[in-house]
């Protein structure tokens, strides 16, 4: 049994695409299982519909738009460079209406059930393929993991949601009393999720590099330099989840193939770009060509 896991990365997730897409189309990988964290969670359901060309549509087309309703970044762009800063009016404006969070994320959850329909979600449970979205329980300070076998539609478009939650920067969801937010807080990559499911073979898509290039550099106010903690934490959630699945394979006799990004794409993954989401892709597909002893394509077929 074969799985693709795809870590949390926002929109670094178009590189995730791209790879996939080189093993989907060029190495034939037919997968059973599909288990993603955050962006992982957006990507994994088109995956398993095998219709590549529209996630590629998608992922190269999103803004800032589509995932903030109330949006607390401002994007702007210095020469080549594209960056977000804080929009302290929003924030400001979320404190004075006692919300918890700087921005909310309601946009996101009207835009993965445009894209992501009954058909497709109808298509995936009759040909057998199980996808998993991972999401913190934070009331009972736990990662749960939510397949879309055990919901029906509309259930399964909220989990797939709440995945994708960053917060204080995106919604906080109540389920059932309970409150819920971004898988990655507890779970970047859950590649031993996907070999205790069964999986005999895992292709593991990290969205970070292996080793750190470069210095990072911290924020420069109290808003951007908790993006900058955070950004920190994650990785070494990150770090522990791949040690954790490679102790799993190795115990279970699984084959892990881990495919990291060659490069650090950006230091903010809230940075929605075409151009640089385009690229990304582009670089994802011409990375995993290299990875299996192949030389680089210049455009995707």
């Amino acid at each position: 049994m074969r799985a693709l896991v795809i870590s949390g990365g926002g929109s670094k997730g178009a590189f995730a695409g791209g790879v996939a897409q080189f093993l989907m189309e060029e190495k034939h990988r037919h997968y059973d299982m599909f288990l993603g964290t955050s962006t992982g969670s957006l990507l994994i359901p088109h995956l398993a519909t095998g219709n590549l060309a529209k996630l590629y549509k998608i992922y190269t087309n999103v803004t800032q738009r589509d995932i903030f309703s109330v949006n607390p970044f401002v994007q702007r762009k210095k020469g080549d460079r594209e960056y977000v800063s804080i929009n302290f009016m929003n924030s400001l404006w979320q404190f004075i209406k006692l919300k918890r969070t700087f921005g909310e994320s309601k946009a996101l959850r009207r835009y993965i059930k445009k894209q992501f329909s009954k058909e497709e979600f109808d298509l995936i449970r009759q040909n057998c393929k199980d996808v998993v979205v991972t999401v913190s329980n934070l009331s009972k300070n736990r990662v749960e993991y939510k397949s879309i076998n055990d919901f029906d539609y509309e259930t399964f478009c909220d989990w797939i949601w709440i995945s994708c939650n960053y917060i204080p920067f995106m919604s906080l969801v109540t389920v059932n009393g309970f409150e819920y937010a971004d898988g990655g807080l507890g779970c970047v990559i859950p590649i031993r999720e996907a070999i205790l499911r069964g999986a005999t073979e895992v292709d593991a898509i990290v969205l970070e590099s292996e080793q750190i290039q470069r210095q990072k550099v911290l924020g420069k106010n109290p808003f951007s330099l908790m993006l900058s903690l955070f950004s920190h934490l994650l990785d070494q959630v990150e770090r522990s989840d791949i040690e954790i699945g490679k102790l799993a394979a190795k115990h279970r006799n699984v084959k892990l193939n881990i495919y990291y990004t060659p490069t650090t794409l950006t230091e903010n993954s809230l940075i929605f770009s075409k151009r640089l989401m385009t690229k990304w892709w582009q670089d994802g597909f011409d990375y995993a060509k290299y990875k299996h002893g192949e030389p680089p394509s210049n455009e995707l077929k």
